[in-house]
């Protein structure tokens, strides 16, 4: 039996890049189904976020995502641009936002076609691999090729169905709260949250007790 698992993901989120391959192995070498839900990212979500956190989290969480990528052995730098357009010393977030939503409603076409995952895995790469100006050229284009998608095709059912994607990602920010946590990565299986992937161990222990098999 298939064991499934929902993943809140948002595209300006390093820790959801950084969990992305070790969800992808998982589905791969076990019998395990990710149900991806894309979300916006907590710039966006909650108004004045930033304006409220602790001066000492941005810095910790650079180091901290580095320290990480280099024991994942995974390429990373800040993105250039950054997905998210914002005043980092005053935590102001216009409400304009010329790259998240492009993404996030593609990353939901992506899963409606049963490639989220892979697609993820290819734009984040992008986003969070060292590319500059990652959302001019092919580069976009090259890692919806790879995950088996065609990115023109994505852009142009992202701006027809707007509205219908809009509200897909509405629920899917819905679900990740009545889950029980406002972050990403979480993954949430059989209503237990798992908020970090720093939790993904502990997801796939919680998943071996209810019966993980490997795949033949």
């Amino acid at each position: 039996m298939t064991l499934t698992y929902d993943v809140f993901w948002s595209f300006r989120s390093p820790y959801s890049y950084l969990v992305t391959p070790r969800l992808a192995a998982f589905e791969r070498d076990f019998d395990v189904k990710a149900n991806v839900r894309p979300v916006y990212p907590i710039a966006v979500r909650i108004d004045g976020f930033f304006k409220q956190v602790n001066p000492m989290w941005p810095p910790y969480l650079l180091k901290d995502t580095r320290r990480v990528a280099e024991m994942e052995g995974l390429p990373y730098a800040w993105p250039s641009p950054d997905p998210i357009v914002m005043d980092m010393k005053s935590g102001t977030v216009p409400k304009e936002q010329p790259y998240i939503h492009r993404l996030t409603r593609t990353g939901v076409l992506a899963a409606e076609r049963g490639k989220g995952l892979a697609f993820l895995q290819e734009v984040s790469a992008v986003i969070f691999g060292g590319t500059k100006n990652w959302h001019e050229g092919n580069h976009l284009r090259g890692a919806a090729t790879r995950a088996g998608l065609d990115m023109d095709e994505l852009d142009a059912a992202a701006e027809k169905e707007k509205d219908r994607l809009e509200a897909v990602i509405a629920e899917n920010e819905a679900a990740q709260k009545t889950a029980g946590h406002w972050g990403v990565p979480l993954m949430v299986f059989e209503g237990e949250p798992f908020f970090g992937q720093d939790r993904f161990d502990h997801l796939k222990w919680r998943m071996e007790q209810a019966g993980l098999k490997k795949r033949d």
